[in-house]
């Protein structure tokens, strides 16, 4: 992995993180989303502390809080995410958690008029408006009635996402390294999993979910790709041009189309696909116009 060009790293990332979400809609089959994102942070957790113990790494941190508020807003993003993937076709999921750049270009926005630091750019404007259409033209011909609220999830978990990202950036100007960053988070996400899953269990006193070959492999899947994915991710963007790595990103709405067709049997409308274009479009002119007026982020993803 240290050899390989950002260009590289991000197609890869990408790929890993789609075939995550393969994995976590066929494991929500067995277990609840609060399940999925204990095990994920679980495994995060074991393959972060085992790469930090083997490479003479600390993990102590002088910033908690920030870490907490890091970790609140990706774990809720995280967990609002894997419920629409559940519900949703994977590509119109993956595309709602890509609106990402389209809420921080909407907080930029929104940071600006109340300051009345800066001019707000209408470039800018235009960008967020042509998201939000591509929004309604992927819900529209993929959402009932009754999948309204796993619609709503999506875009929920996009905007958490967004708010994720400014404060990975706040953690990475702090002097955090990734891998840091990435356990924190992971930790927070088996806590908040846990928690979840023990409220619902007592709440509907149901049963825990028991476990067989095939759901241990799938979560053990999710918390393999994921954190790899992250870590690949991460060091794109430290290597890479912001704009170029923004653009590879979108692939994952590209392989998560391949992946509902074949494996789900997911059909995409023209108007679905033109919706996925727009968000592509308002994204990477959210991104590119953001550029100018903030230094390049130091990210970490997958909320």
């Amino acid at each position: 992995m240290a050899a390989m060009p950002a260009s590289a790293l991000m197609i890869a990332a990408t790929f890993l993180f789609a075939t995550m979400g393969v994995c976590v809609k066929l494991a929500s089959s067995q277990y609840d989303a609060g399940e999925i994102v204990m095990y994920r942070g679980l495994v995060g957790v074991a393959m972060i502390g085992l790469m930090a113990r083997f490479h003479g790494l600390s993990l102590r941190t002088s910033v908690p809080a920030m870490h907490f508020w890091r970790s609140l807003s990706g774990v809720c993003a995280l967990s609002l995410w894997f419920y629409s993937i559940s519900q949703l076709p994977l590509a119109t999921a993956m595309t709602l958690n890509y609106m990402s750049s389209v809420w921080m270009a909407l907080f930029l926005i929104g940071g600006a008029v109340m300051l009345g630091t800066a001019k707000v750019d209408s470039r800018l404007v235009a960008a967020v408006l042509l998201g939000f259409v591509g929004v309604a033209l992927v819900l529209r011909p993929t959402i009932d009635q009754q999948q309204a609220w796993h619609g709503l999830a999506g875009l929920l978990s996009g905007m958490l996402s967004a708010l994720a990202y400014l404060q990975v950036t706040a953690l990475g100007r702090a002097g955090e390294p990734e891998y840091r960053i990435v356990f924190y988070f992971s930790l927070g996400g088996a806590a908040a999993g846990a928690l979840t899953t023990a409220v619902l269990h007592f709440s509907r006193h149901t049963e825990f979910h028991g476990h067989d070959t095939r759901g241990i492999a799938l979560l053990l899947a999710v918390g393999l790709l994921a954190t790899i994915a992250q870590l690949m991710m991460t060091r794109a963007y430290g290597r890479g041009r912001t704009l170029v790595n923004a653009s590879l990103q979108y692939l994952g709405i590209v392989f998560s189309s391949l992946y509902g067709a074949w494996l789900f049997q997911d059909r995409m409308s023209w108007s679905a696909l033109a919706g996925i274009a727009l968000i592509i479009g308002a994204g990477l002119a959210a991104t590119l116009l953001r550029s100018r007026v903030e230094p390049s982020p130091h990210a970490v993803s997958e909320s």
